[in-house]
C-alpha cells in the first residue's frame, strides 16, 4: 500500500531502460526503500520494497546514463533539470553574513512587494525538503496590505468568540489533562496574546500581522510531516531576505484556527484547505528600519 497524502495515494512507477543501464549501482545505493537491486549486471525492480516507490526521484536524478524514469506521485521525467557545476555556489561566510544580519521586522514601508519577487520566494520555498514526497505543504498568499489587514480584523472577531478558551475556569479544568507546561504557556503567553490582539484592534492597531504588505501562511495536512510547512516557511524567509526584503515569522495565529466549528468556518472563508499540526505565517515587506548591530543567539544545549 502506498503512503497516502492529500495529493495522491498511489505508488510511484519506476521504469528502467536496460539498453542504457551499465549496472553502476548508484540507483540501488540511493534508494532507501530498497526498491531497486542490481541483478545480472543490470538495475531492476526489487520485490522487497518497504513502502512502494514514494516518488523521491533519487534514482532518476543519480543515474549517469539517464536510464531511469519515475512517474506517478506528482513526479515525472519532465521534472528533471541539470544542476550547476559549482559544488559550493554560496560561500559559508556569505551565508552567515545574511543569517547574522537578519532580524524579525515588523515595521514596513508602505510599498507593495512586486509579484515577481513573491514568485521567486515561492519558487525557492518549493525546493524545501519534505518528510515524504510529494509535498503536502499548502500556501495561502495575502499579497496586499488591504488583504493582510482584513484577515487580521476577521481573526480578531473570531478570537472574541474564543475567549472562554483562556478563561480561568477552563484552564483550571484542563490542567490535569495537558500538564504544567501547557498551563503555563496558556496563562503566560496565549491568553495575553489573545487579549493583546483583540484590544489593540479595537483601537485600530493591528498587532496580529502588523499591516505588512504581504503575509504568507504555510500549513500542512493530517497526512503530512508536521515539520514540512515550517521548513518551507524558513526557505521562503531566507529567499525574501536575499532579495532585500524584511521578514518575520508569526506562530500565534495557526494554533487558534485548528479546532472546532468556528475554526473550520474561518478556514473555509480563506480557503485554508486543512487543519494541520504545525503552520506558520511569514510577513514580508520593505523594512522601514535598519539594524546596525546583530545579537548573538544560542541553543538551549549542545551535547556532544
Amino acid at each position: 500500500m502506498a503512503i497516502p497524502t492529500t495529493r495522491t495515494k498511489e505508488t510511484g512507477r519506476i521504469s528502467i531502460d536496460e539498453t542504457l543501464c551499465t549496472g553502476c549501482g548508484l540507483c540501488a545505493e540511493v534508494c532507501k526503500d530498497f526498491g531497486i537491486i542490481i541483478k545480472d549486471g543490470k538495475a531492476c525492480i526489487s520485490e522487497n520494497s518497504i513502502f512502494g516507490c514514494i516518488g523521491c526521484g533519487h534514482c532518476m536524478a543519480i543515474c549517469p546514463q539517464d536510464a531511469i524514469s519515475v512517474s506517478g506521485r506528482c513526479i515525472s521525467r519532465e521534472d528533471l533539470f541539470n544542476l550547476p557545476h559549482e559544488k559550493n555556489p554560496v560561500q559559508y561566510s556569505e551565508l552567515m553574513g545574511m543569517f547574522n544580519k537578519r532580524r524579525s521586522i515588523r515595521e514596513f514601508k508602505d510599498i507593495p512587494v512586486e509579484k515577481e519577487l513573491l514568485e521567486k520566494i515561492l519558487t525557492a520555498a518549493q525546493t524545501a525538503p519534505v518528510g515524504l514526497p510529494p509535498s503536502d505543504v499548502h500556501v495561502l498568499v495575502l499579497d496586499s496590505k488591504e488583504k493582510v489587514r482584513t484577515f487580521a480584523e476577521d481573526f480578531c472577531r473570531f478570537l472574541e468568540r474564543m475567549k472562554w478558551f483562556v478563561s480561568d475556569w477552563f484552564l483550571t479544568l484542563m490542567r490535569p489533562f495537558w500538564g504544567k507546561s501547557n498551563d503555563e504557556m496558556f496563562r503566560g503567553f496565549i491568553r495575553p496574546c489573545l487579549n493583546l490582539f483583540t484590544e489593540s484592534m479595537k483601537k485600530g492597531v493591528n498587532l496580529v500581522n502588523y499591516d505588512a504588505p504581504v503575509a504568507i501562511y504555510f500549513y500542512g495536512s493530517p497526512y503530512g510531516d508536521p515539520a514540512d510547512p515550517i521548513i518551507a516557511a524558513t526557505y521562503a524567509m531566507l529567499a525574501a531576505e536575499s532579495l532585500g526584503l524584511g521578514t518575520c515569522m508569526l506562530g500565534a495565529i495557526h494554533p487558534f484556527i485548528q479546532y472546532g466549528k468556528a475554526s473550520k468556518k474561518f478556514r473555509e472563508k480563506y480557503n485554508i484547505r486543512h487543519k494541520s499540526r504545525e503552520g506558520l505565517f511569514l510577513i514580508i515587506g520593505y523594512p522601514k528600519v535598519e539594524y546596525k548591530k546583530g545579537i548573538r543567539r544560542n541553543f538551549a544545549a549542545i551535547d556532544w
